[in-house]
């Protein structure tokens, strides 16, 4: 008989056929799970990430170290012209507000503050933290360093980067070819080059001391692809979020 195998660290299957006739019953074959040697084909597991419930009786909840506690912003049901959005078409929400702080980090005998305070409206790094549901709402415990910066307005270049952080605001794509040819939206190559908006005050060294960064607000840089998180700003720019040392260049 057929069957596909499962091991450990793998799935493989040989000559597995389905066939459906009309509205017969279907006669699945027989699966085996086994713990042993990785087959030909190896790959990771998914991973199903479901936030953590608080019981009810726990009123507070404080965060460690340079840990943070946010109450995650709702995601957008409507558009701006009202229309309603299917759940898969609403973008996850990567702002909330701060609600308690951790102690900080300790460098040796200096301690450093973390760089937010209860109140504060943040932006912070896609799939970083723990959520929570705590108090009937949804939270993120994360760490300090995670906090891409602080935006107080709905518009993304008022963000106020933090730690190495820095806001550029990204080049247009080119509407044409060298030889004139309109490129479609699809075909458009997505440019890696843009200047600075804000840059953050840099990373605490172990004496306490923030290193400033080596870009500024102005300079024109190029940065690695696939870095960082993009925005899109109300002023029809797009914008990018990332670390100042993805930032490969300064251009001039």
């Amino acid at each position: 008989m057929a069957c596909s195998q499962l091991t450990a660290s793998s799935i493989s299957t040989r000559n597995v056929v389905a066939s459906f006739e009309g509205l017969r019953p279907v006669q699945f074959h027989c699966t085996h799970v086994t713990i042993g040697n990785p087959a030909r084909r190896s790959f990771k597991g998914l991973v199903v990430k479901a936030a953590t419930a608080v019981a009810p009786k726990y009123t507070t909840l404080k965060p460690l170290g340079d840990r943070v506690l946010l109450k995650i912003k709702e995601a957008e049901e409507k558009t701006q012209g009202g229309i309603l959005l299917p759940s898969n078409a609403q973008t996850k929400p990567q702002g909330g507000e701060v609600v308690a702080v951790g102690e900080g980090q300790s460098f040796g005998k200096i301690k450093v503050e973390t760089s937010v305070k209860p109140g504060a409206q943040v932006v912070y790094s896609k799939y970083a933290g723990t959520e929570v549901d705590f108090n009937g709402e949804k939270h993120l415990i994360l760490k300090d360093d995670d906090i891409v910066g602080i935006l107080e307005t709905d518009d993304i270049k008022d963000l106020k980067p933090l730690n190495d952080r820095v806001l550029i605001q990204i080049e247009k794509a080119e509407e044409k070819t060298s030889g004139g040819l309109f490129l479609t939206q699809a075909t458009k190559d997505k440019p890696s080059f843009g200047t600075v908006v804000a840059v953050g005050p840099g990373l605490v060294d172990e004496e306490g001391n923030r290193k400033p960064l080596a870009v500024a607000s102005g300079n024109t840089v190029l940065y690695s692809k696939y870095a960082g998180n993009d925005f899109k700003g109300k002023d029809g720019y797009e914008y990018i979020t990332l670390r100042s040392s993805d930032v490969i260049a300064i251009l001039s």
